[in-house]
C-alpha cells in the first residue's frame, strides 16, 4: 500500500493503544513490529490487543517534533537559532465526551495514571476503507485495501482526561498523552 499523495482532509484518522502487556520497549521499533501489536480491536478489559480512541473532534500536530532553539544574542535584532535537543512533548486530543468509554472499569479508563507505558498508533487515512476490509480499518494490520494510509507510532502514557461541560454543544473531554520515546514512522500498512 501506498502513502497518501493527494490533498485531502483525514476524517477518517484513527488513533489506538495496545492493552496487552508481552512489549519489551527497548527492541519494538520496526513497522512489522509494530504493526503485529495492533491484530484484535476489542473494547472489553483483557479481551484484545488493542482499543480505538474514539469520537475524536480535533487530533494535534503529529510526527517530529523541531530541535531548535531560539539564542538571544546581545546586540543584535534578532535571536539566532541553534539546533538543541527537542523534549517528547505531550499530545492532547479533544474528543467528545462517552462517560461509559472512559468509566474507571473500561479499558482506556483504566489506562488514566495508571503509570504504565503502552504503545499508541496513529493512521492518517483521507478515505474510508472498503467494505472488505472492515476489519483491518480497525487493525490495519494486514493493509487497507485501495486505501492509501500513513501510519505513525510512539510509546507513552494516558496522564489525565478532563471533561468539558458544554451547556449549547456535546461534552467533550481533553486527554493528555505524555510521549515516552520517538515517534516510529511515517510507515504505510
Amino acid at each position: 500500500m501506498a502513502h497518501i499523495n493527494s490533498i485531502g482532509a483525514g476524517v477518517f484518522s484513527d488513533l489506538s493503544v495496545y492493552n496487552g502487556t508481552t512489549v519489551d520497549f527497548t527492541t519494538t521499533d520496526t513497522s512489522a513490529e509494530f504493526a503485529a501489536l495492533f491484530g484484535t480491536a476489542n473494547d472489553t478489559p483483557g479481551a484484545a490487543t488493542f482499543t480505538r480512541i474514539k469520537n475524536v473532534r480535533e487530533f494535534p500536530a503529529m510526527g517530529v517534533p523541531p530541535n531548535i532553539v531560539n539564542v538571544p544574542t546581545y546586540g543584535q535584532k534578532s535571536s539566532q537559532q541553534v539546533q538543541g535537543q527537542s523534549d517528547a512533548p505531550n499530545m492532547e486530543i479533544t474528543l467528545n465526551y462517552v462517560p461509559n468509554d472512559w468509566a474507571s472499569t473500561s479499558v482506556l479508563g483504566g489506562m488514566v495514571g495508571d503509570g504504565k507505558l503502552h504503545v499508541f498508533r496513529f493512521a492518517l487515512l483521507n478515505s474510508e476503507p472498503t467494505a472488505t476490509d472492515a476489519t483491518q480499518y480497525a487493525s490495519t494490520v494486514g493493509g487497507l485495501g485501495s486505501v492509501q494510509n500513513t501510519v505513525y507510532y510512539w510509546i507513552g502514557k494516558i496522564e489525565a482526561v478532563q471533561v468539558n461541560p458544554q451547556l449549547t454543544d456535546a461534552n467533550t473531554a481533553t486527554v493528555t498523552i505524555s510521549i515516552q520515546s520517538k515517534f516510529y514512522g511515517a510507515f504505510t500498512h
